[in-house]
């Protein structure tokens, strides 16, 4: 099959920042829990408001104390001491409260989009998943999710507080010591924050460059393993390390420029807090000396200058955080931003209960524009009937499967179920009447009785054996050393073709729908096996409408009707007697086939 244009995965173009939209997504998944943040705001509010109470009344600690040794206990009062602590506690107190309040709500959100995008995998078209690269993916989904956490972390557990305590403590000073004081804390927070989002902005470019090599060198690492045999036929070991190398070389060098421009960064945020602090305690040591300052104001304004130092140094952190999270989470929203290429139009409908008819009325489609695949393909498979596909590799059979399914939609021409197009039916309820034995078998990496159960969740043990039994697994099974709780290993590599082949018959057989399909079915079984198997898949048939795609002629002499594909066109149909009684393209693959099974029991 020739898949079409690559889909890279979404992604910002160069230097285009979504951090607005970003933000306006994450919004309704905050306002679900609208009570808890309010609550942990105003906790927020009691913090910062404790906090800032502390060197107020430090400061009429040490104003008390400067009097003689003798009167101190007399002058300064218990409950300044009191309060000092109360405010102390307060401060954690309320800190803990918010976290405790606001806990669920990003864990909740978390869960919530993870689960929508998620969901939102699932329901692309397989061209997307064809197309895409599974390491790459994965650690783009890994870190969106972990950095969703940290933006709504970041963003009202440090930004917000922030800027509550420095407005507070810039209030405080305008009002009790002269101008200067608060012109100077202004004039290092705005050049410290117009020197921490400049740089910031250049270094995005760089993180964002190294998250791209990451992903990369990740994909590239999961390809490799994911093809181990292939790599092992091949006695590639080096050449893959070698090219694993490579793009690990490739993302150090960007993770080294994005040190050093971090480096740099705070470098240049030290100055700027340094030459503020040396202004503020020059102007409060001014004021001491010349005695419009007592000596506990010089201690407020170095607790005030610490406590703002800690923020404002967190500040630019944080800001540098967000914007990193908010570079991170880009390539997952963009995700959710990808188009359905097969949606269900708001007016689609179930399928009727019972036996249901397939019809392909003039089909033609194409993966690529380029390369037409079906060209006005007309059949009808009559409700309860049996009818073949057969044709070489290539020829257009499997497509079949996959236009029935809906994984794509035709690009001329309709496919109908029953008297319904199957893009007026609605995806699921299409999709749970239909059932199929790929010619490409892949396991999930749990049991063979999860395996089984996966065509029906929620069935009964009887249930499930009596599928085991029917595609001539359950002896094998039963032979095992942990029977059905076997583990068949990532995509099933621990069960050979055969026993793989056997459990996907299990699963479509346990589904029970009305339509089935077989895709190949036995072409990973051996003579014997396929002999044993087909006569269950005829009995399986029987009753339902089956669509038997196949290589091997043998497999398909008793279906109602043979189709024969060539270039994506029926060029022969009738029945097995028929079609080699016309001595056409069929009977020249049977005689070929003929030929080569006895030379091969020869």
């Amino acid at each position: 099959m020739r898949r079409g244009p690559s889909l890279p995965l979404p992604a910002p173009a160069s230097g285009e920042r979504h951090d607005w939209d970003t933000l306006k997504s994450l919004f309704p998944y905050l306002w679900r829990y609208r009570n808890r943040v309010g609550l942990a705001m105003l906790c927020l509010l009691s913090a910062k408001f404790a906090n800032v109470g502390v060197p107020l009344i430090f400061k009429q600690l040490i104003d008390g104390l400067t009097i003689t040794r003798e009167q101190a206990f007399v002058v300064v009062p218990a409950a300044l001491l009191v309060a000092y602590g109360v405010l102390r506690f307060s401060t954690s107190m309320f800190t803990e409260f918010r976290e405790i309040v606001f806990a669920k709500v990003t864990q909740e959100s978390v869960r919530r989009i993870s689960l929508e995008v998620f969901r939102h995998l699932h329901s692309l078209s397989l061209r997307f998943h064809l197309d895409r690269q599974t390491g790459g993916l994965t650690r783009d989904i890994e870190r969106g999710t972990r950095s969703i956490g940290s933006l709504i972390s970041y963003t009202l557990y440090s930004i917000l507080p922030t800027l509550v305590e420095i407005t507070l403590v810039v209030g405080i000073l305008l009002k009790k010591y002269e101008p200067s004081f608060a012109v100077i804390t202004l004039a290092t927070l705005s050049l410290y924050i117009g020197f921490t989002i400049s740089v910031t902005n250049w270094r995005t470019a760089l993180r964002r460059q190294a998250n791209e090599l990451d992903s990369a060198a990740n994909a590239r690492a999961v390809d490799s393993l994911l093809n181990y045999e292939t790599v092992k036929y091949f006695n590639n070991e080096a050449f893959e390390a070698g090219r694993y190398d490579a793009q690990l070389q490739t993302w150090i060098a960007a993770q080294l420029r994005n040190q050093y421009s971090l480096s740099a960064l705070n470098l240049g945020q030290a100055l700027i807090i340094a030459c503020g602090v040396t202004a503020m305690m020059w102007r409060a040591t001014a004021g001491v000396v010349n005695g419009t300052m007592t000596v506990g104001d010089i201690v407020l304004v170095n607790a005030f200058l610490i406590q703002l130092y800690i923020p404002l140094n967190f500040l630019g952190v944080m800001y540098r955080e967000i914007r990193q999270a908010l570079t991170d989470i880009e390539r997952m929203f963009g995700l959710l931003k990808t188009g359905r290429e097969v949606e269900d139009r708001p007016d689609a409908t179930e399928l009727p209960a019972g036996a249901l008819s397939v019809r392909f009325d003039r089909v033609d489609f194409h993966y690529d524009p380029k390369r037409q695949i079906l060209h006005g393909v007309s059949f009808e498979v009559p409700a309860g009937k049996t009818i073949a596909i057969v044709g070489h590799s290539g020829s257009g059979k499997s497509t079949v499967a996959r236009l029935l399914y809906r994984f794509y939609d035709v690009s001329g021409g309709a496919v109908y179920v029953g008297d319904l197009d199957t893009r007026a039916i609605k995806q699921d309820a299409l999709r749970r009447a239909i059932g199929i034995v790929p010619q490409d078998t892949v396991l999930f990496n749990d049991t063979i009785r999860y395996n089984i159960e996966y065509g029906r969740p929620g069935a009964s043990e009887e249930e499930i054996l009596a599928a085991a039994r029917a595609a001539q697994l359950h002896d094998f099974v039963a032979h095992l050393p942990d029977g059905y709780q076997t583990r068949v290993g990532e995509r099933g590599l621990k069960l050979s073709g055969g026993e793989k082949q056997r459990v996907a018959i299990a699963r479509a057989l346990l589904k029970n729908p009305p339509i089935l399909i077989f895709d190949e079915a036995t072409s990973a079984l051996d003579s014997k096996t396929e002999k044993a198997i087909q006569s269950q898949i005829e009995a399986a048939a029987r009753g339902r409408t089956a669509i038997v795609i196949a290589h091997r002629l043998s497999t398909v002499m008793n279906a109602d009707e043979i189709l024969v594909l060539d270039g994506g066109r029926i060029v022969e149909r009738g029945a097995h007697a028929s079609l080699l009684s016309q001595n056409g393209p069929y009977a020249a693959m049977w005689a070929l086939q003929q030929q080569e099974a006895l030379e091969t029991n020869t």
